[in-house]
């Protein structure tokens, strides 16, 4: 789910510190991503609410108080380590399968899927590559793939000119 709503990388996602949620200012925040840049993602109240369950369930009330911000937010098995790669992209295909979905899902289909429905909804190719960290926006635009549905709600160019003033004689509006 962080993947898809926050449009992460999974080396992004499985890096992710507690202190990285601001949960104030609704954004997440990517340290060092492709090409070492920092930036921010979104933070979707939805996410933001599956992530502090997510946290509950992994500290339960007395634990809590021994946590601190540089905690991994996706521990691994071993002591002071965050989960690998290799592991979310397990975990992500097994959902896949328990969902009955006989296409290959990847995390990174999960980061394209932001892209593509952020787009169909509206949202500027630009703020889409600012949110994804790219620096290019040809990258952002293969991200984004223009979906039928996108096509299909576009609006013609046409359409949205005012009517032609109506003629006084009886010609037929051929042109």
């Amino acid at each position: 789910m962080t993947a898809y709503g926050a449009g992460l990388r999974v080396s992004e996602v499985v890096a992710l510190q507690v202190s990285d949620v601001d949960s104030l200012r609704m954004l997440i925040r990517v340290r060092q991503g492709k090409g070492k840049k920092d930036r921010y993602a979104m933070l979707s109240p939805r996410l933001l609410e599956v992530l502090r369950c997510w946290w509950r369930s992994r500290h339960p009330a007395g634990q809590r108080q021994n946590t601190s911000p540089e905690d991994w937010l996706f521990p691994g098995w071993r002591k002071g380590r965050h989960m690998n790669t290799e592991s979310l992209q397990i975990a992500c295909r097994e959902a896949a399968r328990a969902a009955g979905l006989d296409k290959r899902v990847t995390v990174h289909t999960l980061r394209h899927s932001f892209a593509t429905h952020m787009l169909e909804n509206g949202t500027d190719l630009r703020v889409i590559q600012a949110l994804l960290g790219h620096g290019r926006i040809d990258t952002t635009a293969r991200y984004a793939a223009v979906s039928p549905n996108a096509v299909a709600k576009a609006v013609s160019p046409l359409d949205q000119l005012g009517h032609p003033p109506q003629a006084k004689t009886k010609r037929t509006a051929s042109r």
